[in-house]
């Protein structure tokens, strides 16, 4: 399969721009004044080459978009007025009554003959409010210039409305200097109106098989990708592994550290100055890069709301040095309802892990109520404990998926309850906690939520399995289900002896893809969302190790599972306020909020101690749902830490269309402009991973391999001169070990000083390291 081409770019430190609320103004400027595309001088002798300039830059930002500058949408109930676009297009119930009240203001100025000759072409002018392309007929795709208050007429079209109706002109605008120049004046009225794409003005774009066909579906990019766009919602956070919500109706995000540390983010996007939780002085995480320890899983109680009780899954060292996992509950202060209470920590489950990769991490609760666990098969590389490794021992915890009922005890003593429909609570050789066996580190699972209508799918598990040197595997976790490692990787045979045995009866992926398209696969989630109602049932998944997004589309006939990459970044697609066109290399986790949108969590340098993840939130540019079907008032929590309010770092595609063009090209950096980057030789070093993918025995990456890893995720450095807005968003972090390299060079001395300045240099880099 060849790897599409992509470009990366700088990773920008800047502040989205404060976009004004769209309002009708009027088009044209006062005499004398500088034109525009939307603002015209009557003076200006050259109004035609001002107009063609200026609209040959908007042309290029031709595509699908309101005039509040938001995608078209369905409106959810039927339009009296502005009928051509009840199906797909800009307005609403309450907008169309609007437009109709208008038309008819108007009305009530024109005889019936004047009705009957105008009045079609009067409602045609008005209801291009609603078309699909109202922004681009009314030039609002830059935020930045006023709207016009009459939209772009194709010439012809237009000469034609001027002979039949051109005393009408003072009635569709309040502007006494377009109401005096153009009513009689056909000619400098039709060039004030006319677009330079001809493809877009009314009623070409009506009739543009090219821009209507699909109009409202899922944009596909060059290859057949789905594209979709980003926001950035959080940013310098120290690889940021997973982002939960309580259920309670706030409205809250959780957002997770790998060094043990939860954030608590509001949904006026400011986060609290104090954490959830601080616990890294106890969970074991280390600076090398790619090391899989750490705090990897949390999830609230179903019934959080009123018992404040959540779980928690981090790698820790005993009094022994022995590494281990540990599985505990705690509950939230009482005083404080953004607060845990450390102190209320109750061990639930230990599990030793005999090497320092394969740690497994995902805790979720089903629709059963149960929480479900998933382990790790214990590290190293090909699951060497054991006749047939620690995934195919259902008498062991290890590569498993666990199953658990939290809200009760068991009789022998343990601080959880088996369910009594576990597949092998009556099995002597197996531990009654397995729900499924025979995975080898999955790495984030979600459950479906199912059809927001017919709530198929619902309860469904989805999980990303991290294969060994060979496959990637998705899987959907079935009772009693084996997955197959080590017998298999993927649809294929690994350890070809288990392979082969007839009694493997293993449960094989919905989707399975080589090293030719990614080498550590990022679980995702089924979109449940309201938001982008074309993505409803698609599951969205990633690959940390190159950063390609992808999404699985199900045949309901067949049952199988489609592959789609998505693509991120299209000037064209994305060019609207806030939404950004790349995103760290390293993905790292996906997430869901309350209100069933999609997130994900990448760094452009994988390391638990540095402070370069992001929290990106996926949105579909083809399609929004109607306004006001989406809204939700969240329940309000009474904060006692300081907000503090988001700064972002990312420039908005609009801000880079605004900048003038540079005659040098960026510096290299590990942040993306699409799904689909530049894939390096096969004979290229191998980055060791976050979620299992090192194939050696050691504890943790060698000093030379950490090096090899440096080199590919080394974060963008400013050049010399170049400011970096810091974001007061940023987590505090321990400093990082600086390289001489790092180190600021000494001024120019005089040769009688420079064994003085030497000996200061020396003694200050040893301070700093």
């Amino acid at each position: 399969m060849k790897e599409p081409y992509c470009e990366e770019v700088q990773d920008f430190y800047m502040s989205d721009l404060k976009k004004p609320t769209p309002k009708e103004v009027n088009i044209w400027s006062q005499t004398g004044r500088s034109s525009s595309s939307s603002g015209v001088s009557f003076s200006c002798p050259h109004v035609c080459l001002c107009l063609f300039l200026l609209c040959l830059v908007g042309s290029l930002l031709g595509h699908p978009q309101c005039l509040d500058y938001g995608p078209p949408f369905q409106p959810r109930f039927h339009l009296e007025f502005c009928s051509a676009y009840e199906n797909f297009g800009c307005c609403d119930q309450e907008r169309d009554n609007s437009i109709a009240a208008k038309y008819w203001d108007i009305m009530d100025y024109i005889d019936p003959r004047g009705h009957k000759m105008c009045g079609t072409y009067i409602k045609d002018i008005l209801c291009q409010e609603c078309s699909p392309y109202a922004a681009h007929l009314y030039d609002a795709e830059n935020p930045r210039t006023p709207l016009r208050n009459l939209p772009g007429l194709c010439l012809d079209y237009c000469s034609e409305f001027h002979s039949n109706c051109g005393w009408a002109v003072r009635l569709l605008t309040s502007d006494k200097r377009i109401q005096e120049c153009c009513e009689a004046n056909r000619t400098h009225f039709c060039n004030l109106l006319h677009l330079h794409d001809e493809d877009y003005c009314f009623p070409n774009v009506l009739k543009n098989t090219a821009l209507n066909h699909n109009l409202g579906s899922v944009v596909a990019g060059g290859g057949g990708c789905i594209q979709l766009c980003l926001s950035e919602v959080a940013n310098g956070l120290r690889n940021p592994v997973l982002m939960v919500h309580p259920g309670d109706r706030t409205h809250r995000l959780f957002v997770a550290e790998q060094v043990g540390v939860i954030w608590v983010y509001l949904p006026d996007g400011s986060r609290l100055e104090e954490p959830f939780l601080d616990i890294k002085s106890i969970v074991l995480a280390t600076p090398w890069v790619g090391d899989e320890r750490g705090f990897l899983g949390m999830a609230f109680h179903p019934k959080y709301k009123y018992n404040g009780k959540f779980y928690i899954y981090y790698s820790y060292m005993d009094k022994n040095r022995v590494e281990k996992i540990r599985i505990s509950e705690l509950k939230v202060l009482a005083s404080d309802a953004n607060k845990a209470d450390p102190r209320s920590e109750r061990n639930l489950l230990e599990l030793e892990e005999p090497a320092a990769n394969h740690n497994g991490g995902q805790l979720l609760f089903g629709v059963d109520g149960y929480m479900y666990l998933f382990t790790g098969d214990g590290g190293k590389a090909g699951d060497p404990f054991g006749k047939f490794g620690n995934a195919q021992n259902k008498s062991t915890l290890l590569g498993k998926v666990l199953r658990i009922d939290v809200d009760g005890k068991s009789p022998d003593g343990k601080p959880y309850r088996i369910p009594p429909d576990n597949p092998f609570v009556s099995d002597p050789r197996a531990r009654p906690e397995v729900y499924a066996y025979g995975v080898r580190n999955m790495w984030r699972c979600a459950v479906d939520r199912g059809d927001p209508v017919t709530k198929k799918g619902r309860g469904r598990i989805f999980c990303g399995d991290v294969g060994q040197n060979r496959f990637e595997e998705i899987d959907l976790i079935v009772k009693g289900g084996n997955y197959g490692w080590r017998a298999k990787e993927g649809f294929e045979c690994y350890d070809a002896k288990l392979c082969h045995n007839s009694s493997l009866d293993d449960i094989l992926p919905i989707f399975a893809y080589g090293r030719s398209v990614g080498k550590s696969v990022t679980g995702g989630y089924v979109y449940r969302g309201c938001e982008s109602p074309n993505l409803n049932g698609l599951y969205i998944f990633g690959d940390f190790m190159n950063g390609r997004l992808m999404a699985l589309q199900e045949d309901e006939k067949t049952n199988k599972w489609k592959k789609q990459d998505i693509c991120i970044g299209s000037t064209t697609a994305c060019a609207f306020p806030g939404m950004i066109s790349s995103y760290s290399k390293f993905i790292i986790s996906f997430a869901e909020d309350e209100a069933g949108e999609l997130y994900f969590m990448s760094t452009s340098y994988p390391s638990a101690y540095a402070p370069h993840g992001s929290l990106y939130k996926l949105i579909d540019p083809a399609r929004r749902a109607p306004p006001g079907k989406c809204k939700y008032k969240p329940v309000p929590v009474k904060t006692k830490s300081k907000r503090i309010p988001f700064v972002p770092r990312a420039k908005t595609v609009l801000e880079l269309l605004n900048e003038p063009s540079a005659t040098k090209s960026p510096p290299k950096s590990s942040t993306f402009t699409a799904a689909i980057p530049r894939v390096s030789s096969k004979k290229g070093k191998k980055t060791p991973t976050i979620k299992g993918k090192a194939s050696t025995v050691k504890p943790a990456p060698s000093g030379k391999e950490r090096q090899r890893v440096k080199a590919e995720a080394k974060p963008h450095k400013p050049r010399q001169g170049e400011k970096v807005a810091h974001s007061s968003r940023t987590t505090p972090a321990p400093p990082l070990p600086k390289k001489t390299s790092h180190l600021a060079r000494p001024k120019k001395v005089l040769p009688k000083k420079a064994a003085l300045a030497k000996g200061k240099l020396e003694k200050r880099r040893k301070q700093q390291l």
